[in-house]
């Protein structure tokens, strides 16, 4: 982890208020936490000392403060308020001015990613704050996404909606003729379960929803999880993606690694799935701790990438995946 750690930080990429580093900061929190690294504590630290603590510019976009679940994990080790104060501004704002994302798409996440960019922050701010309306935010939002996105029949989520197909039968589908369902996606998803899960109290009334959607998510990744041990980019058409996804397998990895840790995910099927998936995400980084074969940016299932394809988020994920699989027992 320290290696992979290492490299990315010597390779930035993109804005550092951007999601990408919003899901790469997120590993690398949980990189500090495992590893107690001083270079990488104090990497967080510049980061928010660059960025002054502020999120993206857009105030009503998910993807924007993706990068403050990293300060609010900050602030709860320093307890400083400059590292809490504009994230508890923009999510004011957002809550009470309704903005483009609402006016142009009838909810503000209406991609399946955001999952993983908002609902952790808002969780978070719940706790902190010790202010149950944002656990009550989270999930009216959240559930606007549930309803829109998510196929009760295939157990995982339509990138957004230009990928459902409707009672015809019409819309975009695979070579095959299944379903569009994005690894990645499913992968942010997963990943932004396990940061809800973790911050909402045991006895929250909403706990038994999130649990089971990620207890019925988590048993269908593991069914299309390919045999040497990682997710292709399309998860219905795999024989047409050759090569496994870094990104997305390591969100999955990470995601079932932790529900297996904390006993929400029980079968047998479970460890050796984490097991398979953390070996061959390790066959994915080279000599120097560089993560290749991650999918460049996009919104669904490509071919472009290969060994020398690398992406912050894909790091992110990487270590996302080490924090839980080095707790196995």
């Amino acid at each position: 982890m320290l290696r992979v750690t290492r490299w990315q930080l010597a390779h930035p990429r993109h804005a550092p208020t951007d999601w990408t580093n919003g899901a790469f900061y997120a590993g690398v929190f949980a990189a500090y936490q495992t590893t107690h690294s001083k270079l990488i504590l104090d990497s967080l630290l510049a980061l928010g000392e660059r960025t002054k603590w502020q999120p993206g510019p857009r105030y009503d976009h998910a993807d924007d403060i993706a990068i403050c679940q990293t300060y609010l994990n900050l602030y709860r080790l320093k307890k400083d308020r400059r590292m809490l104060q504009p994230t508890l501004d923009v999510v004011e704002k957002f809550r009470n001015q309704p903005g483009p994302e609402v006016q142009n798409h009838g909810i503000a996440w209406w991609w399946c990613d955001a999952l993983f960019m908002g609902p952790p922050v808002l969780a978070k701010l719940g706790v902190i704050q010790n202010d149950p309306s944002y656990f009550t935010l989270t999930d009216t939002l959240y559930r606007q996404t549930y309803r829109l996105l998510f196929n009760h029949q295939e157990h995982l989520f339509a990138r957004d909606a230009s990928y459902l197909v409707n009672a015809a039968g019409e819309g975009k589908k695979e070579s095959n003729g299944q379903k569009i369902f994005w690894s990645r996606g499913n992968g942010w998803v997963m990943g932004g379960l396990v940061q809800i899960l973790s911050e909402l109290p045991a006895g929250h009334p909403s706990r038994p929803f999130y649990t089971q959607l990620f207890q019925e998510m988590s048993a269908r990744l593991v069914e299309l999880q390919q045999s040497d041990g990682l997710w292709r980019s399309s998860l219905l058409d795999p024989a047409a993606y050759p090569g496994g996804e870094a990104s997305g397998s390591g969100f999955d990895c990470y995601a079932l690694a932790w529900g297996f840790n904390h006993g929400l995910l029980t079968g047998p099927q479970f460890r050796p799935a984490v097991e398979k998936a953390w070996v061959a995400l390790n066959g994915l980084v080279s000599a120097e701790g560089r993560v290749g074969w991650v999918q460049p940016i996009g919104a669904d299932p490509r071919r472009d990438f290969s060994a020398e394809s690398w992406e912050v988020y894909g790091t992110g994920a990487f270590l996302l995946a080490g924090s839980e699989v080095i707790k196995l027992k």
